[in-house]
């Protein structure tokens, strides 16, 4: 089963990645209308900007209301991650300190218990339940379960099949449903850094900047 298993996520990894690199090469090759507003600012300035302090809470309002959900949302992601580097490094789990592997497991588990409860609220929330489609709620329950599998696994050799199935799921999905945003992320980035940066809307002046101009 382990080997099934495993083999499952390879192949579904390969086939993800690859319906992603597609859809990536269709996206890049499509057409944006020309900007023909008048040169401002720095278009790579904005995209800089747009990349680094662009995503920070304090620039955005939804995030400066909502510490808490942003706070949840990076610890999902976190997880994400840290739970696919512990699968890709799973030959290395025996060598390691138990201490050491316990504390990456309860760090995964947090966060996956963290996307679990961004699920649950999509569904407590009316506000979140109303622009919730089944996509939004399969993604966010399927990832999550992900990252709890993978948490588990390092502490229990018997989550370790599941793990790599409800992997092999999640890869098949990534290109398909709402998860394929981790590669348009990149693009809505580069467009929004590049329109701002040209109409030298955003990075915004500091008040001492704003001041000395109105003097």
């Amino acid at each position: 089963m382990l080997t099934v298993a495993s083999a499952f996520a390879l192949a579904s990894f390969v086939l993800g990645a690859a319906g992603l690199a597609l859809r990536g090469r269709r996206t890049a090759r499509r057409a944006l209308p020309p900007d023909r507003s008048p040169l401002k600012g720095d278009p790579a300035r904005g995209v800089v900007y747009a990349f680094t302090l662009g995503m920070a809470p304090w620039a955005k309002e939804s995030t400066r209301l909502h510490a808490l959900a942003y706070l949840r949302g990076i610890g999902f992601h976190l997880g994400i991650f840290l739970a696919m580097a512990a699968l890709l490094l799973r030959p290395l789990w025996a060598s390691l300190p138990w201490p050491a592997l316990k504390a990456v497991a309860v760090a995964i588990i947090v966060c996956g218990l963290l996307g679990a409860g961004g699920a649950a609220a999509r569904l407590r929330e009316r506000s979140l339940r109303r622009l919730s489609t089944r996509d939004d709620h399969f993604a966010v329950w399927l990832v999550s379960a992900f990252i709890l599998a993978t948490g588990l696994a390092l502490l229990v050799d018997a989550w370790i099949v599941p793990a790599y199935l409800i992997a092999g799921v999640m890869f098949l999905y990534v290109p398909l449903g709402k998860i394929r945003h981790c590669l348009y992320f990149f693009f809505a980035r580069l467009f929004f850094g590049k329109f701002v940066g040209r109409r030298g809307v955003l990075p915004h002046a500091t008040t001492a900047t704003r001041t000395a101009g109105v003097r």
